[in-house]
């Protein structure tokens, strides 16, 4: 089960909106190799994201199977640590999607850092490959008012330090939602996982 060839026109258009977006925010935007502000809590990835992420280990088994190891050995040590208090799956990896198992996710492993980052250099090893939620974390982006009622701009609380809403709005990033959902629409796989299990599933790229 391989990438949709969409997916390379996603990451496309995702890496330039966001170097866009960086050019319109400037010195407000303080995102920088190390700051790993965005690389602690868990946070749900779509069947989309998780292809790409296990691809992505994929090739670094062959070409730098050392480090691969270690990815997996902190991937294993996330789930053990967190996984009585999983509310899903933990032979899938799936989240639940009940009411309660929803309500549980919101305080899961809200401290844990992601298997994925170096705690020494404080970058993300599989940074080629990481899921849409690290791609659009920083820049403001338009998602659901917390209300449910009609949207809101949202960004790094680290960032934006002094610009007015205004300013804000005129750094927006566009996030192309549409084609990663007919991107998703096409897997036969459904549902969300997390990217800990992800890292750690070799088969599911067999089937």
């Amino acid at each position: 089960m391989g990438l949709p060839a969409g997916d390379r026109e996603l990451v496309q258009i995702m890496d330039s909106a966001f170097a866009n977006a960086a050019i319109c925010a400037g010195e407000w935007l303080v995102c920088r190799p190390g700051c790993t502000q965005c690389c602690y809590g868990a946070f749900a990835i779509n069947q989309l994201d998780a292809l790409r992420l296990r691809e992505g280990m994929e090739r670094l088994r062959r070409e730098d199977p050392t480090l691969a190891a270690e990815v997996e050995r902190r991937a294993a040590s996330w789930v053990a640590a967190n996984s009585a208090d999983f509310p899903g799956d933990l032979e899938t990896g799936l989240l639940g999607e009940t009411d309660e198992e929803r309500a549980r996710f919101e305080e899961y492993a809200n401290d844990a850092a992601c298997p994925a980052l170096d705690p020494e250099t404080g970058r993300c090893d599989v940074y080629e490959w990481r899921p849409m939620t690290c791609r659009v974390f920083g820049p403001p982006v338009r998602a659901q008012a917390p209300d449910g009622e009609g949207s809101a701009l949202g960004h790094c609380e680290l960032c934006f330090g002094g610009a007015s809403a205004d300013q804000i709005a005129g750094c927006e990033m566009p996030v192309p939602h549409e084609l990663e959902q007919q991107l998703v629409d096409q897997l036969p796989v459904k549902g969300e996982t997390l990217v800990a299990f992800t890292l750690l599933r070799r088969d599911l790229l067999q089937k």
